[in-house]
């Protein structure tokens, strides 16, 4: 194997490539890889930013839904972050300290019932924190999500001057370890590329951070209506848009932060179970994701390639286009793991795929869903 390997190399550093074709070859994979990852960005940035409004010393008719299994460590970050009094966390059945940690950051706690076979424990436990808040707006927010001062005025006023009754807001991706840092920003970047805000805007409906108007959200069913469905979110904007509800998107770069996953483990079960959001919209979104990522993942041979033949350069040129396209992403901190990220990220979305296709399990927060 090993010597075949290298009669290969052999055979390539024998080839005679001329300037004109090595030139066309580098246009053309500098200006697809440019299309595709530009395309991402712009869709991202199609997202309004959330105009930032102050926080006021009476707090809006707001009450935040948290739901939590096994989010110790996590958990009081997030009720902190929110106004005083104003936060309902339902523990799913968890085994470590979420509730004594959600009661000792000042948070209410209820304990969601038992789930029935079939259903899914956070649109569960959603709809159990709904069922008991009487206030005009409700914040559905992730454990792992915390917030700055003026995120309610702010959420709420974005929904109210666009008559929105759901607001989804994306909000500023936070990374910690090697695995996150290299990879959650392509995902987030390969995401986009998949999907248009105004073109799929159903798509793009983020669970992690939700603004339902009450009345609204308990004419539709709200979370209760997506119990068996893994893409709660999805489930919502689709059950918005048939009752002819007004729903939207945003995103925010200062007033909230979420750590979506969480090192090896949390970025194969994220990816597996967002996976299913591509079966509920039309379209060949999954493909263009992949296709994307497999397209970026070409910088190495090409560079490779460039090398042997000669064209040493070109092979800069193509391995520096990576980290260039991906800068806004990862920013200054995490940039020189972009080259290496597709190679990371491709195995864990064709075994997403894999499981979407085959329907197998998917293990999410330590039970089978």
């Amino acid at each position: 194997m090993v010597q075949l390997l290298f009669n290969g190399l052999d055979r390539i550093r024998g080839w005679n490539v001329d300037s004109t074709t090595a030139f066309v070859m580098v246009g053309i994979y500098a200006f697809v890889l440019t299309l595709l990852l530009v395309r991402a960005r712009r869709n991202f940035l199609a997202l309004p930013e959330l105009a930032v409004r102050p926080a006021q010393a009476t707090p809006p008719d707001c009450m935040v839904v948290i739901p939590a299994r096994n989010e110790a460590g996590f958990i009081g970050r997030a009720v902190k972050s929110l106004p005083p009094d104003s936060v309902i966390v339902v523990d799913d059945h968890s085994t470590d300290t979420t509730v004594a940690e959600a009661a000792a950051a000042g948070a209410g706690v209820l304990r969601s019932p038992k789930l029935t076979k079939g259903v899914f424990g956070k649109p569960y436990a959603c709809m159990t924190g709904a069922r008991v808040i009487t206030s005009k707006w409700i914040l559905f927010a992730d454990a792992d999500t915390w917030y700055e001062p003026g995120i309610l005025e702010s959420a709420i006023h974005a929904a109210e001057v666009n008559d929105l009754s759901f607001l989804s807001i994306h909000l500023a991706l936070e990374t910690e370890g090697l695995a996150e840092r290299a990879v959650a920003p392509l995902l987030q970047a390969l995401f986009f590329a998949s999907l248009h805000p105004r073109e799929r805007p159903e798509g793009v409906f983020y669970g992690q951070c939700v603004l339902v108007r009450r009345t609204a959200h308990e004419f539709i069913g709200g979370f209760g209506a997506g119990l068996t469905f893994l893409v709660d979110d999805v489930k919502l904007a689709l059950l918005a848009d048939r009752h002819r509800m007004r729903f939207g998107t945003a995103r925010t770069s200062t007033l909230g932060h979420a750590r979506s996953h969480r090192g090896w483990e949390g970025l194969n079960e994220g990816v597996r179970r967002n996976a299913y959001r591509f079966v509920l919209i039309p379209g060949q979104h999954s493909v263009m994701l992949l296709a994307t990522a497999m397209v970026l993942a070409l910088w190495l041979p090409f560079a490779i390639l460039l090398i042997l033949t000669g064209w040493v350069p070109l092979a800069i040129g193509i391995a520096v286009l990576p980290v260039l396209l991906l800068f806004p992403w990862y920013g200054m901190a995490g940039v020189a793991l972009a080259p290496a990220a597709p190679y990371i990220a491709i195995p864990i979305l064709f075994n997403a795929l894999f499981g979407v296709l085959t329907t197998t399990h998917v293990d999410w927060k330590d039970r089978e869903v």
